[in-house]
């Protein structure tokens, strides 16, 4: 993995990663939310200006990250280096929306939206609608 200093990541590498991990938080990357990555990439405004073919190096880093005792951990120091306070209650809806991508919410999931709203100081109430909105968007029939 090449040195965080020497390379940092940009703010839509962290909201990338971040979606990553929600995605990889069950051992399981399912099609679903792998999809919804693809398309929330393609289509918000604030990856605009982002290269698309990064997605699978930051998978990787994601992934090398998890395999380290403290790669939770290391992540969220990336997270808070690189990305821009602004972006933070960004970064929890597209997390919610990649949860709740698949139709289930696992366990491990859960405990990471958890993490995700104490290491970015998401508001409880503010949290709550995010999660209202993530619920509402990916309803089934």
């Amino acid at each position: 993995m090449s040195d965080p200093e020497l390379h940092p990541m940009s703010p839509q590498d962290c909201l990338v990663a971040l979606m990553i991990a929600v995605s990889a938080a069950d051992e399981t990357l399912r099609t679903a939310e792998l999809v919804k990555i693809q398309s929330t990439v393609n289509h918000l405004p604030v990856f605009a200006d982002f290269d698309a073919d990064r997605i699978q190096v930051l998978a990787q880093v994601v992934f090398d990250l998890f395999e380290q005792e403290d790669g939770l951990d290391a992540l969220f120091g990336l997270l808070r280096d690189n990305l821009p306070e602004r972006l933070f209650e960004t970064a929890y809806a597209l997390s919610c929306d990649v949860a709740a991508a698949d139709g289930t919410l696992q366990e491990t999931e859960l405990r990471l939206l958890e993490e995700i709203r104490y290491e970015l100081n998401i508001d409880r109430l503010h949290a709550a609608a995010i999660e209202r909105g993530a619920r509402a968007r990916h309803m089934r029939a």
